[in-house]
């Protein structure tokens, strides 16, 4: 069931009835968020409901077995192996089987294997994730287990957040299903504004910058116009897919009294690698840095080994993507760009003082005293976009020959008549995106509009809602995060 479609708005709409019944008893408000929840992800394929229920359930076991028996770190490993186990028999045996076949051809040995092909359940990645990190979190005693059921099933399988993220921690999330929940109008009125624009941004934007894209990576020797208007359309296709994914997911929990995190901040503001990690996909992001990348030792030990950390993690930050060869690629170089973002900063610009206490997370932080290398702010933006927009090339090419020959049109310039119709839809399409983040950016505030009276807003959200109408698809196109 697609956020954009006629269907989710009837689901929900009887959702929301039901709720304003039963958002005071907390034991019926957390079975309806379940027994929907369970409604709305059985809409895709009923039976990957019972790996959702097998997850929630195993993970709720080990925790609870964590508070009675000494053996903590066997527990662990069971919710360790039963989640990857899972992840991997679903998302990576047909990839690493046929990678293995087409290797030990290589070598003269044909082995005929035939993939089982997979359908791959929605979300698995994101909710794996969300369940992996309550048991490391009760492991590490930095929260409790949970001995209500109910309350952790409806945690793991909140709808709006299930298939796409955030991926929420227990500590933030699992509390406010045990709570008393208080729904003011101001939050009721900002849940629909994250949820309108969310909607404006995949519908009309997202949707619209994929009919620059699609017909491009379609073509067999694309010119360097073409590849450049293309990767530049899908940066922003992605971006407002999954981000718009996100506010509608925030925009409904906040309608029913909820807080999810912030995914995604300015992303395409950033001024180096490491400040676009830290604005883009943030649950993910940090879920990395907390659960690998530091237990990993974190730039704790010598820079070689930190930037080894740094590889691995992004590594199989790219490999959770998908299961194929481009985004190993595009993990590697997200990797490159973050190892030479740190020795710049470390070597070139400034150099590694201890943290101070307080500084969460940080093994130390870098002093810059007026270092004569330091970049100007525009250039080093423009730096980061470049090495962005290359990675996004590499994320949606279909195969590692298309990468070679999109990166070979790059040099090939003799613009086709049909690429400035592209340009012009890029610009257009670009404007709303653009103008609505300039904002965001000046006030420091990423809900801007709600800041405006009543009346302007509601021009705005009108207007939106007029765009999406107008754009609305029958057969509606999913998300693009739904395949991870």
């Amino acid at each position: 069931m697609l956020f954009n479609s006629t269907d989710f708005l009837v689901f929900f709409g009887v959702f929301l009835l039901a709720w304003y019944v039963v958002r005071d008893r907390l034991a019926a408000r957390n079975g309806l968020i379940v027994v929907a929840s369970y409604i709305f992800y059985a809409w895709w394929d009923y039976r990957f409901t019972a790996l959702l229920l097998f997850s929630s359930v195993v993970d709720y076991l080990v925790a609870l077995a964590m508070d009675r028996f000494r053996a903590r770190r066997s527990l662990l490993l069971v919710s360790l192996v039963t989640n990857l186990g899972v992840l991997f028999f679903f998302k990576y045996f047909d990839f690493f089987r046929e990678s293995t076949r087409l290797l030990l051809a290589q070598f003269g040995v044909d082995v005929q294997w035939t993939g089982l092909q997979f359908v791959l359940p929605v979300g698995i990645s994101f909710y794996t994730f969300q369940t992996l990190s309550y048991t490391i979190d009760v492991y590490r005693g930095q929260i409790p287990a949970t001995r209500n059921l109910m309350q952790f099933m409806a945690y793991v399988s909140f709808f709006p957040q299930l298939v796409a993220g955030p991926i929420e921690r227990a500590a933030h999330l699992l509390p406010q299903m045990a709570r008393k929940l208080t729904i003011t109008l101001s939050m009721v009125e900002s849940g629909v504004w994250l949820f309108i624009w969310g909607m404006f941004k995949k519908v009309v934007l997202a949707d619209g910058f994929s009919h620059i894209v699609d017909p491009v990576f379609r073509i067999i020797e694309p010119e360097a116009s073409q590849t450049l208007i293309a990767t530049t359309a899908f940066a922003f296709q992605i971006y407002c897919d999954f981000s718009g994914y996100t506010d509608m997911a925030r925009g409904l929990a906040r309608i029913l009294g909820f807080d999810l995190m912030v995914n995604f901040n300015l992303p395409y503001f950033a001024t180096s690698v490491q400040d676009f990690w830290r604005r883009w996909h943030i649950s993910l992001s940090t879920w990395l840095r907390d659960y690998l990348y530091l237990p990993l030792g974190g730039n704790r030990i010598a820079a070689g080994r930190t930037y080894l950390n740094l590889m691995i993690v992004m590594l199989l930050g790219g490999l959770w993507h998908g299961a194929a060869w481009n985004f190993l690629a595009w993990g590697l170089w997200q990797a490159i760009g973050l190892i030479v973002n740190r020795f710049w900063s470390e070597n070139i610009v400034g150099k590694r003082v201890p943290a101070s206490r307080g500084e969460s997370g940080q093994e130390s932080r870098l002093s810059d005293h007026g270092s004569r290398f330091a970049m100007p702010g525009w250039l080093a933006w423009l730096l980061t976009m470049m090495f962005t927009l290359y990675g996004w090339l590499l994320f949606r090419a279909n195969s590692a020959e298309q990468v070679l020959t999109l990166t070979a049109s790059l040099a090939n310039w003799n613009p086709p008549v049909w690429a400035g119709v592209m340009f012009r839809e890029l610009c257009v399409l670009s404007v709303p995106l653009l103008a609505m983040q300039i904002w965001q950016c000046r006030t420091g505030d990423l809900e801007a509009a709600m800041r405006l009276p009543r009346w302007a807003r509601g021009l705005l959200q009108a207007a939106l809602i007029y765009s999406i109408i107008l754009f609305w698809q029958r057969e509606a196109p999913a998300f693009i995060y739904f395949q991870f």
